[in-house]
């Protein structure tokens, strides 16, 4: 791997319109590809709106095969500016099978490997189970929880609720992940309070910063910005709060978005997860034999 790694990330607004959506996204990731940026990360669903603020069968038609047009627009642009880029597409896999699903995209090579969602929300607002089946757990695969090999490093690839498990994060690492990235769409319901608005921002951050401290590796975050309707006219729509950022292996904040649309770059000195693991080595430390209650929903 590199001793450096110039990456981006993509913070866009998005909307029912795929083309006008993707047409945002390539703006941002030719200008982060002419800036010098090898990695370029895109936030979840960003080729839609955040359709899941209610429940409807017709918007299941939004869904595409891998390989269908979204996929093959972010393979050109790969290929195109010779880049790593790591999209999100709501994936029908079968009739009645759908996913919420990472891929990427490396150079000429194409296509090198996918994610499928793992961990689906159901609250108000978030109704993911209704369109979204969890990832399989086949390490044989690129799906479950497998980082995928590029030509800018291994990469443990994760999708927004993902970032709440710790197991998640510890389970790419331990597969070998030298960077974990979340795309991701997550935003404040306009009725909360600032007080539980910046609670929530800040646990979010948190959270994943805390991932990078655990396994000694660098963490991307994309997030979504801008206020979503629920076009049902149920809800009260959600203002999604950007923040979007990188930090280091020892949770160290290199780059932090704002509320507004923007392009993240930064350089990550890929040396400084090897040296921090040799002072903080806590996969030499981990009890593995006393583990086993983990695999359960709860110890009563």
């Amino acid at each position: 791997m590199n001793k450096t790694l110039t990456v981006g990330i993509v913070q866009q607004h998005a909307w029912p319109d795929k083309a006008r959506s993707l047409a945002a996204s390539e703006a941002a990731i030719r200008n982060l590809a002419q800036q010098g940026a090898e990695l370029v990360v895109l936030q979840e669903l960003h080729a839609t709106h955040y359709f899941c603020q209610y429940e409807d069968p017709a918007l299941f038609d939004l869904a595409e095969p891998l390989d269908g047009p979204t996929g093959e627009h972010l393979a050109h642009l790969a290929r195109t500016l010779d880049i790593v880029l790591v999209g999100s597409i709501f994936e029908r896999r079968a009739a009645g099978l759908y996913h919420n699903t990472a891929v990427v995209y490396d150079r000429s090579e194409g296509r090198v490997g996918h994610y499928r969602k793992m961990h689906i929300p159901d609250d108000p607002g978030f109704y993911e189970k209704f369109y979204f089946t969890p990832g399989d757990h086949d390490p044989a695969r690129t799906s479950g929880f497998s980082p995928i090999d590029t030509s800018v490093g291994r990469l443990g690839v994760l999708v927004c609720w993902d970032q709440w498990y710790p197991e998640a994060a510890r389970l790419m690492a331990l597969a070998g992940a030298e960077i974990l990235l979340y795309p991701t769409a997550i935003g404040w319901d306009p009725n909360d309070d600032g007080a539980e608005q910046a609670r929530q921002k800040d646990a979010w951050t948190l959270i994943q910063r805390a991932h990078g401290v655990a396994n000694g590796v660098p963490v991307l975050v994309a997030n979504r910005v801008g206020f979503e309707a629920d076009l049902s006219n149920v809800g009260s729509g959600i203002q999604f709060w950007g923040g979007s950022f990188a930090c280091g292996p020892q949770g160290e904040l290199l780059v932090h978005g704002s509320e507004d649309a923007e392009n993240l770059l930064v350089t990550l000195d890929m040396t400084r997860g090897e040296n921090t693991r040799r002072i903080w080595p806590y996969l030499r430390d981990r009890r593995v034999e006393a583990y086993a209650d983990l695999t359960r929903r709860y110890r009563d």
